[in-house]
């Protein structure tokens, strides 16, 4: 890490705890990619687990719940706290541009019934049957990527590994051409990104690749609906009693979340166990040593990285929690980051432990009726990845610290540079 990052994380720190609790403020991008979010979270566990962001520039107001359990009772709680009104805490530049399309719900994005039928159409992609199917074709293509890696000479691990499987994978579930497939990580990146950040260049450049998004799905569409039912998710929903008349802007909404859903977690993941190793040399000899320890590890990178580090929900009635009363319609975000460092529930929570009692003890994939429909692909690919990994490589290095991504909601990595010494 170089001094400049040093400073700042320093400078956060102190801040994170001067800072008069009520005027505590989360939701700082500037923090999340310095990794540098932490004290924050740590004093509102700590002193305010149930804590309100007054309204500022960049959001209006919102409740900040930061401990697991209490993470947990809004997560499974969907009567009381939405999600019809978004899963994301949107800046309020975002909401005014979201403001100018017309809007339409995913089934992340919907409550009961519609979420149910909705996400029972395309939940087959990513049952165990079409799993198993599934796995050695992920494991041929992870072994392809992983031989043609440079050895000896530095390159960016998310360029080459972490997009390009996820990509292919994301590819295959939609039936989306291989050879375009990295169209479906720039389109997330997209869609994620604020602008200035990411490849977003300014909210147009955002609209106009979200109307190319949209066009080439919209055309895949128009094929499936006219053939016979396949088992890809654009046929699923096309052919599905339930789906088979969306709106397109639905429809384009569910494109949206099974892009970002099926790109992010398991991309920034992949990227985050070579991060997580390299920091903590003594569990990296312990995989090598062990390599049955791979289920476990992958386990403890979801919940160590937590790709996603929040999401929202919306009152639909006052409530009570921790002592606090959470109005009717106010914006109330689980900081999913904040509840995997909880030490009330997590044995030493800052460690990187590979052979921790109960890895899957994590709050990454969330709770309830929205809990990850992909979450089982996530660790299936995580896991084949690096049994290819370890067959190969003795040792991959980091050179220095990665480019973070600029977000509060995304929590991963824009670059990590990083030398294969050799092969086995």
């Amino acid at each position: 890490m170089d001094d400049g990052s040093l400073d700042f994380k320093q400078a956060a720190e102190a801040e994170a705890w001067s800072t008069p609790i009520e005027a505590l403020n989360p939701a700082q991008a500037d923090l999340f990619a310095h990794d540098a979010m932490w004290p924050i979270f740590d004093r509102l566990r700590k002193e305010a687990p149930v804590h309100w962001s007054a309204p500022n520039e960049e959001f209006d107001g919102y409740w900040s719940v930061s401990r697991y359990q209490d993470i947990m009772a809004v997560d499974t709680n969907h009567e009381v706290f939405s999600s019809a009104d978004g899963i994301v805490l949107q800046t309020r530049e975002a909401k005014i541009e979201a403001d100018k399309r017309p809007r339409g719900n995913s089934f992340i994005g919907m409550d009961p019934p519609g979420h149910d039928v909705q996400r029972k159409t395309v939940s087959p992609a990513v049952a165990p049957a079409n799993l198993q199917a599934l796995a050695p074709l992920i494991r041929e293509r992870a072994g392809k990527i992983l031989d043609g890696l440079p050895i000896g000479e530095e390159f960016d691990w998310v360029d080459l590994v972490s997009k390009e499987l996820t990509a292919m994978t994301l590819a295959t579930l939609f039936d989306y051409p291989q050879a375009r497939r990295r169209d479906l990580t720039f389109w997330s990146d997209m869609f994620t990104n604020a602008p200035g950040f990411g490849p977003a260049k300014s909210w147009e450049h955002k609209r106009e690749q979200a109307d190319a998004c949209f066009a080439a799905f919209d055309d895949l569409w128009a094929e499936r609906v006219n053939a016979a039912p396949k088992f890809d998710l654009v046929s699923m929903m096309a052919h599905a009693e339930a789906t088979r008349n969306l709106s397109a802007t639905d429809y384009h909404s569910n494109v949206v979340l099974l892009i970002i859903g099926g790109n992010d977690t398991t991309r920034n993941t992949i990227s985050g166990s070579v991060y997580a190793l390299n920091k903590n040399p003594d569990q990296y000899d312990k995989l090598r040593a062990n390599p049955s320890l791979i289920p476990s590890m992958v386990s403890e990178t979801i919940r160590w990285q937590t790709p996603l580090a929040h999401m929202a929900r919306t009152a639909t009635r006052d409530f009570e929690l921790q002592g606090r009363t959470i109005r009717k319609g106010d914006r109330v975000v689980m900081w999913y980051v904040s509840g995997n460092r909880d030490d009330a529930q997590i044995e030493n929570p800052n460690a990187y432990d590979i052979e921790r009692a109960r890895p899957r003890n994590h709050l990454s994939f969330g709770f309830g009726i929205h809990r990850c429909v992909g979450n089982r692909l996530a660790e299936l690919q995580l896991t084949i990845i690096w049994e290819e990994i370890l067959a190969r490589f003795p040792e991959i290095r980091l050179v220095r610290e990665p480019l973070r991504t600029h977000s509060v909601f995304v929590k991963g990595y824009e670059t990590l540079p990083v030398v294969i010494p050799t092969r086995n």
